[in-house]
């Protein structure tokens, strides 16, 4: 079974940066996407970027498209989220997650790390 573990969440004030990661590990599966989701306090869960593993196309919600980017680094399985200009109502605990080949949906995700953005 895959492993994802995400880190580089942490405080960070208005208009400032972050980077996360997300290592798998674990019994590889083919994998049809990477990405990225969010959930802040009383609000479910949302999507927020994904890659395509082959290709390397990306998505993003319009809430983030334009500061946040999504990339992938193959060879040591690892997926990264760029966030820039963040703002208050980006805090959330962000999760990564993979889609299957051949899934409807992500059915992989980690832990989360948590991302606040003071003002």
């Amino acid at each position: 079974q895959v492993r994802l573990v995400e880190s580089g969440g942490g405080l960070v004030q208005v208009g400032g940066s972050l980077r996360l990661s997300c290592a798998a590990s674990g019994r590889p599966f083919s994998t049809y996407a990477m990405a990225w989701f969010r959930q802040a306090p009383g609000k479910e869960r949302e999507f927020v970027a994904s890659i395509r593993y082959s290709g390397g196309t990306t998505y993003y919600a319009d809430s983030v498209r334009g500061r946040f980017s999504i990339s992938r680094e193959l060879k040591v399985n690892r997926w990264y989220l760029q966030m820039n200009s963040l703002k208050p109502e980006d805090t959330a605990v962000y999760y990564c997650a993979t889609q299957r080949v051949g899934a409807q949906q992500y059915d992989t995700f980690g832990q989360g790390t948590q991302v606040t953005v003071s003002s």
